[in-house]
C-alpha cells in the first residue's frame, strides 16, 4: 500500500475566503472516490488550529500499488480537479510512502 498525503496553502486574504477555498478543494477531491482505479481511500482535512505557520489543507490517500499513483497523477478526474482549483493553492507540500 501506498500513503500519498499533500497539504496546501490557500489563496484568501480572510479567514472566510480561506474557508470558502479550503471548502471548494475539499470537495473537489472528495469527487474523486470511487472514480479512480487503485485509489482505496481518500480524505480531506481542514485545518482547524489557524496557526500560522500551519497548512490550510491536507489530503490524506492510499492507494494498492505505485503504478496505481502514477496513474492516478494522469487520470482525467484528478487533472479536472487539478484544472477546476487553478490559482486556489499558493504552496504545496507532499509525501508518499509505502508501509
Amino acid at each position: 500500500m501506498i500513503k500519498h498525503i499533500v497539504m496546501w496553502n490557500l489563496r484568501g486574504e480572510t479567514h472566510d475566503e480561506k474557508t470558502s477555498s479550503a471548502s471548494r478543494v475539499k470537495a473537489a477531491f472528495e469527487g474523486l472516490a470511487g472514480k479512480i482505479p487503485g485509489l482505496m481511500h481518500i480524505e480531506i482535512g481542514v485545518d482547524m488550529s489557524r496557526i500560522e505557520y500551519a497548512c490550510d489543507v491536507v489530503l490524506y490517500s492510499e492507494f494498492s500499488s505505485n503504478e496505481s499513483l502514477s496513474a492516478y497523477a494522469v487520470h482525467r478526474e484528478h487533472l479536472r480537479v487539478k484544472a477546476e482549483l487553478g490559482d486556489l493553492r499558493i504552496a504545496r507540500h507532499q509525501v508518499d510512502y509505502q508501509l
